[in-house]
């Protein structure tokens, strides 16, 4: 699918897409989806954007709020409290990091009424990077009706929406890094 940042491509000419393969399986109330994603970006630019709920906001509309609750780093076991809107309702929830594998995996818990899983599993393809992302949950209360509803194939284009919007988040951040550093040589190169 065309990326839809301005320019339409990627700084080195290719097509700016995001490749997407989705696997769907549910049952009335869990769910278990999986997006074969892949990026336009190296995986050092992709992973912190999938290991700092922080930032989930800038590329996954759903996201309302994020903020840690424990004290420190985050670090394996750290929590926060969140907030995601489904339609008008808002949703309010803890993420828990449950594993961290630094630009590899990252696997989040959310407590009720998503009781889900996340894992974000990446992998360097050269200038791309390829993540497997596999959600599974049982529904609660009223995400029952608010989202059990949902076609599987409802379900994945929502959650595979989100790597399109990082990808051309990338692209452009990548666009101003470059402009900045036209501008701006570097002092080797003075």
């Amino acid at each position: 699918m065309e990326n839809e940042a301005p320019g339409g491509r990627d700084l080195d000419g290719r097509s700016a897409t995001v490749d997407v393969r989705v696997r769907v399986s549910e049952s009335r109330w869990n769910r278990r989806v999986v997006v074969d994603a892949t990026v336009n970006h190296r995986v050092e630019a992709v992973f912190p954007y999938l290991s700092n709920p922080t930032q989930w906001h800038d590329f996954a509309p759903a996201v309302v709020f994020r903020r840690q609750i424990d004290a420190g780093p985050p670090q394996v076991g750290t929590r926060w409290m969140a907030t995601d809107r489904i339609g008008p309702f808002r949703v309010h929830f803890i993420d828990q990091l449950d594993s961290l594998d630094e630009n590899r995996r990252v696997v989040w818990l959310s407590s009720a009424p998503w009781n889900s899983r996340v894992e974000y599993a990446c992998a360097e393809s050269g200038e791309r990077t390829r993540i497997r992302a596999d959600y599974a949950g049982e529904l609660s209360d009223s995400l029952r009706w608010q989202v059990g509803w949902l076609p599987g194939w409802a379900t994945h284009r929502i959650l595979a929406q989100d790597f399109r919007r990082l990808d051309r988040l990338l692209t452009i951040q990548a666009r101003a890094a470059g402009r900045w550093r036209v501008g701006h040589p570097s002092d080797a190169a003075a």
